[in-house]
């Protein structure tokens, strides 16, 4: 990423927390970076490994991601297995509603589906129940297959 690009995106990172009513310190900054970044969701342990050396402490980088949920700008989801994860919330899907998820049962790696989308027969089966607010697919990764 260039000077430019890098100073433009902080800027940008900068306007987003200040128009949630959020300061913009360092560590905030060094999350929502980290979480930019980031190909899936991830846990506080993933970020906090990478952040600590950097020398932001385990509770601050916690602190910050709690305040990022509460403010609408990270989602956290538990996938089945008891574990927090969090990424940034897509703001083209409405409000608790948001991609699917896969999850190995071997190894427990977790990727987003952003294209995939239910046959529309089926959301009509649901839709006679109740609203869909979260999919989750368990199976196993070309890995661990």
């Amino acid at each position: 990423m260039s000077r430019k690009t890098e100073v433009d995106a902080v800027a940008e990172t900068r306007e987003i927390l200040s128009n949630r009513g959020l300061r913009t310190t360092a560590a905030r900054l060094a999350v929502m970076h980290w979480l930019q970044r980031a190909n899936s969701p991830a846990t506080h342990a993933d970020i906090a490994a990478n952040l600590v050396p950097l020398g932001f402490d385990k509770a601050t980088v916690l602190r910050n991601l709690t305040d990022l949920v509460e403010a609408g700008l990270v989602t956290r989801k538990e996938l089945g297995d008891h574990v927090w994860r969090f990424e940034l919330r897509d703001v083209s899907h409405p409000e608790g509603c948001e991609h699917p998820h896969f999850i190995c049962v071997d190894c427990g790696s977790v990727t987003c589906l952003h294209a995939f989308e239910m046959p529309k027969s089926a959301m009509k089966s649901v839709s006679e129940i109740g609203a869909v607010t979260e999919i989750l697919i368990r199976g196993h990764c070309q890995l661990c297959q």
